[in-house]
Protein backbone atom coordinates (compact mmCIF):
# COMPACT_ATOMS: atom_id res chain seq x y z
CA UNK A 1 0.00 0.00 0.00
CA UNK A 2 2.59 2.39 0.75
CA UNK A 3 4.18 1.71 -2.58
CA UNK A 4 0.91 2.62 -4.15
CA UNK A 5 0.77 5.69 -2.32
CA UNK A 6 3.99 6.76 -5.00
CA UNK A 7 2.51 5.03 -8.21
CA UNK A 8 0.97 7.08 -10.74
CA UNK A 9 -2.67 6.48 -11.03
CA UNK A 10 -5.28 4.48 -9.20
CA UNK A 11 -3.96 1.04 -7.31
CA UNK A 12 -7.14 -1.28 -6.26
CA UNK A 13 -5.81 -4.01 -3.16
CA UNK A 14 -8.07 -6.22 -2.32
CA UNK A 15 -8.03 -8.66 0.91
CA UNK A 16 -9.40 -11.66 1.02
CA UNK A 17 -8.52 -13.41 4.03
CA UNK A 18 -8.09 -11.05 7.17
CA UNK A 19 -11.07 -8.17 7.47
CA UNK A 20 -8.70 -5.92 9.22
CA UNK A 21 -5.40 -6.21 7.50
CA UNK A 22 -6.09 -2.14 6.29
CA UNK A 23 -5.69 -0.76 9.60
CA UNK A 24 -3.05 0.73 8.38
CA UNK A 25 -4.20 2.89 6.20
CA UNK A 26 -5.71 5.51 8.39
CA UNK A 27 -2.33 5.80 9.72
CA UNK A 28 -0.80 6.15 5.72
CA UNK A 29 -3.90 8.72 5.56
CA UNK A 30 -2.72 11.08 8.46
CA UNK A 31 0.99 10.94 6.46
CA UNK A 32 -1.09 12.57 3.52
CA UNK A 33 -1.86 9.52 1.49
CA UNK A 34 -5.29 9.52 -0.68
CA UNK A 35 -6.65 6.15 0.52
CA UNK A 36 -10.48 5.12 0.97
CA UNK A 37 -11.40 1.46 2.04
CA UNK A 38 -14.12 0.11 0.50
CA UNK A 39 -15.37 -3.32 2.83
CA UNK A 40 -12.46 -5.18 1.64
CA UNK A 41 -10.52 -3.42 -0.69
CA UNK A 42 -8.34 -0.20 -0.61
CA UNK A 43 -8.22 2.46 -3.45
CA UNK A 44 -5.16 4.39 -3.62
CA UNK A 45 -4.95 7.27 -5.46
CA UNK A 46 -0.98 7.95 -6.33
CA UNK A 47 1.80 9.86 -6.74
CA UNK A 48 1.24 12.01 -3.65
CA UNK A 49 3.82 13.50 -1.45
CA UNK A 50 4.00 11.66 1.97
CA UNK A 51 4.86 14.11 5.33
CA UNK A 52 6.15 12.71 8.25
CA UNK A 53 3.50 12.08 11.32
CA UNK A 54 3.44 9.92 14.76
CA UNK A 55 1.89 6.71 13.81
CA UNK A 56 1.41 3.36 15.25
CA UNK A 57 1.87 0.18 13.63
CA UNK A 58 -1.10 -2.55 13.92
CA UNK A 59 0.74 -5.58 12.91
CA UNK A 60 3.22 -7.05 10.26
CA UNK A 61 2.33 -5.89 7.21
CA UNK A 62 1.30 -2.53 8.16
CA UNK A 63 4.25 -2.42 10.17
CA UNK A 64 6.58 -2.83 6.99
CA UNK A 65 4.54 -0.55 4.75
CA UNK A 66 4.45 2.26 7.63
CA UNK A 67 8.42 1.65 7.80
CA UNK A 68 8.40 2.13 3.68
CA UNK A 69 5.86 5.44 3.98
CA UNK A 70 8.14 6.97 6.16
CA UNK A 71 11.76 6.69 4.03
CA UNK A 72 9.60 8.65 1.48
CA UNK A 73 8.12 11.00 3.71
CA UNK A 74 9.37 14.34 4.11
CA UNK A 75 10.30 14.58 7.60
CA UNK A 76 10.79 12.25 10.42
CA UNK A 77 8.21 9.63 11.39
CA UNK A 78 7.92 8.06 14.37
CA UNK A 79 6.13 4.21 14.14
CA UNK A 80 5.26 2.81 17.91
CA UNK A 81 4.45 -0.69 18.84
CA UNK A 82 7.14 -1.75 16.08
CA UNK A 83 7.13 -5.10 17.80
CA UNK A 84 5.03 -6.58 15.57
CA UNK A 85 7.51 -5.87 12.88
CA UNK A 86 10.27 -7.69 14.84
CA UNK A 87 8.17 -10.97 14.82
CA UNK A 88 8.91 -11.01 10.85
CA UNK A 89 11.84 -8.67 10.06
CA UNK A 90 15.04 -9.76 11.80
CA UNK A 91 17.73 -6.25 12.54
CA UNK A 92 15.30 -4.64 9.59
CA UNK A 93 16.71 -1.13 11.20
CA UNK A 94 20.58 -2.30 10.07
CA UNK A 95 19.42 -3.97 6.87
CA UNK A 96 17.75 -0.86 5.33
CA UNK A 97 21.00 1.51 7.37
CA UNK A 98 22.89 -0.64 4.96
CA UNK A 99 21.63 0.63 1.99
CA UNK A 100 21.48 4.12 2.80
CA UNK A 101 18.26 4.83 5.00
CA UNK A 102 18.01 7.00 8.12
CA UNK A 103 16.99 4.91 10.69
CA UNK A 104 17.19 4.06 14.29
CA UNK A 105 15.09 2.56 17.01
CA UNK A 106 14.26 5.07 20.09
CA UNK A 107 12.45 2.61 22.07
CA UNK A 108 8.67 3.94 23.66
CA UNK A 109 7.83 6.60 22.22
CA UNK A 110 4.14 7.28 22.54
CA UNK A 111 2.26 6.59 25.86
Amino acid sequence: MALATQAEGTSIITENIFENRFMHAQELVRMGANIKIEGRRAVVAGKTQLSAAAVLASDLRASASLVLAALVADGETIIDRVYHIDRGYEKIEEKLKAVGAQIKRLGNMLP
